[in-house]
């Protein structure tokens, strides 16, 4: 009988093929290890072993301002101050530094915002702070109908008065520090405080600085201005640390090396010279791994203070002009009709370097708070202010004239008004004769430069006849004239926001008139001092500056540090008229205040140090601070200035005076001339000392 086959298994094969599966798995498994080995091994290890290099900048103090006798004008006063370097720390890591820092300090909570505060209640509460999110909300999330950007916005749009109210006061003061810790860049230090930090403080911070990851004290600065509010307006402001770079500039200076909180120079000569007195900051090199982590921190370069600079302004003549302003302003408001009176300006410059020795102005203000009326530095407006300066001009209207041939060294002309068809009669302030140039600047004629314009404008005058001119550029050739002196142009002077002044936009022949005598475009009075120079030094329009020199930084021990770079002198332009025609015109100036008939003369006759000059009244409109209190035409005013230089020979200060809005009606308070001879006086007098 058969025997019946046994039933052959296949659990066998099976077991076969699974270890056979297993084997060739780890055959692939150990020939890709091997291969990533011998083919990446080397760039992993470089992963592993990765280092980043990380500069930080830490700030360093700006450069002072000295006056031209070294004397400082703007200091650094230093402080102690509490700083974060965020090192790549998790947010949990910051809170908890801020919280042990709260106990160290007092920290002002007045910048925290609403949205900051619902922020920090949040991060505090997160379980609350859920339940506010319904469970249709959550689902929306889960189906990515939503956004976590829009969660967490509901989350704070549910934040209640009554939650916030369970803050307390040292939730705030932590809230406080960690909105600093978290302002800035990573690795850029920012301030946590530097106000009012006391010696406890500063002391029990530095005691905890290890349990305080990032936490530093340090000293920093704070601009200090030694004279107050003299020329503050012209040195202007820094920038605080809470402020950082104007968002205007963001760009600029962050192409530049800054860090967003960086304090800079935001108006005038701090701004002007920011490139020269910020300085360079100390560098310090973290190296981190590859989680961010520092492992070295390695110094680069020491931090160098800013530059210094030396102004050409002379301090002590600076606040006396000043003082002498405010007291001639204040005796003018008691004069009739000087209810619209409230500014007034001068400057003072070497008429051959073109070195502003000083530039005043003063402004009478009501404090918005106290309803006190006071006096202000307004400085600023001796070149973003622009007014009619009337007679002050005339020299240059002489010497266009003679440049156009209009008019020779001689011409005379007949001082009888004029009277132009459906116009006023135009003439001067009293018939003064037959003129010739030389004494029509002495008596200030009118009519003479009307006569000159008149013949500019190839015109010809007929009694209660129309006016017309044959040359269509005779505007173009008076003001280019004029600008060549500085008037109606800018002066070049390194600070910003200079004005170039309005120009009168109508073309009708009075207007031309208008122009020769100061009544027509504006000027401001460094524009009024520029023009002067010119006239003092014979012809060359110098490029008014207030720094005479950029320093280095002082060492320990020294007061100066060396010359970096001084300024010279630099001409503009050169009047192109002969040596005689200038002649003419300084002698001219000179029998202003010095010969009798001259409009100066009964305040200058007296004094020893032979000035020369030009006065100027302009019939104008007002246009100042209360303007909106009157109708669509405001009320006619009286400007009053005088431009003059020192001695008449071979001179050695120009200056210019404007008196805005001095007075209306008929009584001439002579503000300018008033203002004119102490200012003068008080020059002479500090250079003889």
């Amino acid at each position: 009988m058969e025997k019946p086959k046994k039933k052959k298994s296949h659990f066998p094969f099976r077991l076969n093929i699974l270890f056979f599966s297993v084997f060739l798995l780890f055959s692939i498994l150990i020939l890709r290890l091997g291969f990533v080995q011998i083919v990446y091994g080397e760039n992993f290890k470089r992963d592993l072993e990765r280092k980043e290099d990380i500069t930080v900048s830490n700030p360093v103090p700006r450069g002072k301002m000295f006056d031209r006798d070294f004397k400082v004008v703007v200091d650094n006063i230093p402080k102690s101050a509490i700083t974060f370097t965020n090192e790549g720390f998790t947010q949990k890591e910051m809170l908890g530094t801020a919280k042990k820092l709260a106990q160290l300090i007092d920290k002002n909570t007045d910048k925290v915002t609403l949205r900051e505060k619902k922020d920090f209640w949040i991060m505090k509460h997160p379980k609350l702070a859920d339940k506010k999110i319904t469970q249709e909300e959550k689902a929306l999330l889960a189906t990515k109908k939503i956004t976590d950007k829009e969660l967490y916005k509901l989350k704070v749009d549910r934040v209640t008065d009554a939650d916030l109210q369970t803050l307390t006061a040292n939730d705030l003061e932590v809230m406080a520090i960690y909105r600093e810790f978290i302002s800035g860049y990573k690795f850029t230090p920012q301030i946590v405080k530097n106000e009012n930090v006391t010696d406890k403080e500063f002391a029990v911070v530095s005691e905890n600085l290890q349990s305080l990851p990032g936490v530093e004290t340090t000293t920093d600065w704070d601009r200090a201005y030694v004279f107050k509010d003299t020329l503050r307006s012209v040195l202007g402001k820094v920038t605080k640390s809470d402020e950082g770079l104007p968002a205007e500039q963001l760009d600029y200076f962050l192409a530049r090396g800054y860090s967003r909180n960086d304090r800079v120079g935001k108006s005038q000569l701090e701004m002007q010279y920011e490139d020269v007195l910020h300085g360079y900051k100390s560098k310090v090199k973290n190296i981190t791994d590859k989680t961010g982590s520092v492992i070295e921190t390695q110094p680069v370069t020491d931090g160098k203070k800013g530059n210094d600079l030396v102004l050409t302004i002379d301090m002590d003549l600076q606040m006396a002009v000043d003082k002498i302003i405010e007291d001639e302003l204040w005796a003018a408001k008691k004069s009739p009709g000087t209810g619209l009176t409230d500014r007034a300006y001068v400057v003072l410059m070497d008429p051959h370097t073109g070195e502003v020795l000083a530039m005043s102005g003063k402004k009478i203000v009501k404090d918005p708070d106290t309803g006190k009326v006071e006096m202000m530095d307004d400085a600023l407006g001796t070149f973003t202010t622009t007014y009619n300066v009337g007679s002050a001009v005339k020299g240059a209207t002489i010497l266009t004239g003679f440049k156009t041939g209009a008019i020779s060294p001689g011409t005379v002309f007949d001082d009888t008004g004029l009277k132009i068809k459906d116009t006023p009669i135009k003439k001067s302030y009293a018939y003064l004769g037959r003129l010739n140039e030389i004494d029509a600047l002495k008596k200030s004629s009118n009519v003479y430069m009307f006569h000159t314009a008149i013949r500019i404008g190839q015109g010809h005058y007929e009694y209660e006849k129309p006016l017309n001119f044959n040359n269509p550029k005779a505007f173009e050739t008076i003001r280019n004239s004029f600008a060549s002196f500085g008037l109606g142009s800018r002066t070049g002077i390194d600070l910003p926001n200079e004005q170039t002044g309005f120009k009168g936009q109508s073309k009708l022949p009075g207007y031309l008139l208008d122009l020769v005598i100061g009544q027509y475009d504006t000027y401001s009075a460094m524009q009024l001092a520029q023009y002067v120079s010119t006239i003092a030094n014979g012809g060359n329009r110098m490029q008014p500056h207030v720094v005479k020199q950029i320093r280095h930084s002082a060492e320990d021990g020294e007061e100066l540090g060396p010359v970096a770079q001084e300024m010279t002198p630099t001409v503009l332009n050169t009047i192109d008229v002969k040596k005689q025609w200038m002649s003419r015109v300084q002698t001219g100036f000179m029998k202003v205040m010095q010969e009798p008939g001259g409009t100066a003369t009964k305040f200058f006759s007296d004094v020893k140090y032979s000035p020369a000059g030009k006065t100027g009244t302009a019939e104008a409109f007002y246009d100042g601070p209360l303007r909106n209190q009157f109708g669509k035409e405001p009320p006619p005013v009286m400007n009053l200035s005088l431009v003059s230089y020192a001695p008449s020979t071979n001179p050695e200060v120009a200056m210019a005076v404007i008196v805005p809005w001095a007075y209306q009606g008929t009584v001439d308070n002579r503000a300018n001339l008033k203002i004119g001879r102490k200012v003068l006086d008080t020059y002479f007098q500090l250079k003889n000392k």
